[in-house]
């Protein structure tokens, strides 16, 4: 699994909703979503170590 893909779902599901400021659905998916961004390395080695465990196995890809 590639952290790129779960950051590209996460951008999807951040741009389905309108941009509002005042809805903590948005704003919650977007400081999550710029977070990740910025420490991509280290998303990846969480990603890594949670594909080691098995979950994104049951993930149709």
């Amino acid at each position: 699994m590639k952290a790129e893909t779960l950051l590209a779902e996460l951008n999807r599901l951040r741009k389905d909703l309108d941009e509002d400021p005042s809805d903590l659905e948005w704003v919650t998916l977007h400081h999550a979503f710029c977070f990740i961004s910025y420490k991509m390395a280290e998303f990846q080695k969480y990603v890594d170590a949670q594909a080691v465990k098995g979950a994104f196995d049951h993930l149709e890809t």
